[in-house]
């Protein structure tokens, strides 16, 4: 096997440094425009913080749903059909919600679920499902043996 060689002892081949330069100057250049403006201080009018906490707000009162063995569900002790929860935890849900499209949960009421012994699971899981729909965020379970 038969290689060249350069054996002349010279360089192989020159590089082309007028890119290299281009690039610096334009590089020079952005940053001679650039940093006079960021050496001169902007006068910034920010607002004072408030050294009064805002009031605290009532939290509004919880929501008790209930569901029975026989599949029905009420609203604070009144039987309701699964559209209108729905559409009530709808309007809680939107108690919460800010410019912003966060939620604020303090100004959302707290659901409290009781379920009878013998309910069917398949009812608590519509009941959940279409409260986190809603977007309400505290959700508790009350256990009736405790009352």
């Amino acid at each position: 096997m038969a290689f060249a060689s350069n054996s002349g002892g010279g360089p192989m081949a020159d590089i082309n440094v007028t890119p290299l330069v281009d690039v610096m100057l334009v590089l020079l250049i952005i940053f001679m425009v650039t940093v006079p403006p960021l050496s001169y201080p902007i006068q910034v009018d920010l607002p004072q913080p408030s050294t009064m906490p805002p009031p605290p707000g009532m939290p509004p009162p919880p929501i008790r749903i209930r569901i029975d063995a026989a599949g029905g569900v009420s609203w604070n002790g009144s039987p309701v059909d699964m559209r209108i929860l729905q559409s009530q935890f709808d309007v809680e849900g939107a108690r919460g919600d800010t410019p912003a499209g966060t939620i604020d949960a303090t100004k959302q009421p707290a659901i409290e679920i009781e379920t009878d012994r013998d309910a069917e699971y398949e009812m608590l899981a519509k009941v959940l499902s279409r409260a986190k729909n809603a977007n309400l965020v505290k959700i508790n379970f009350v256990d009736m043996a405790a009352q």
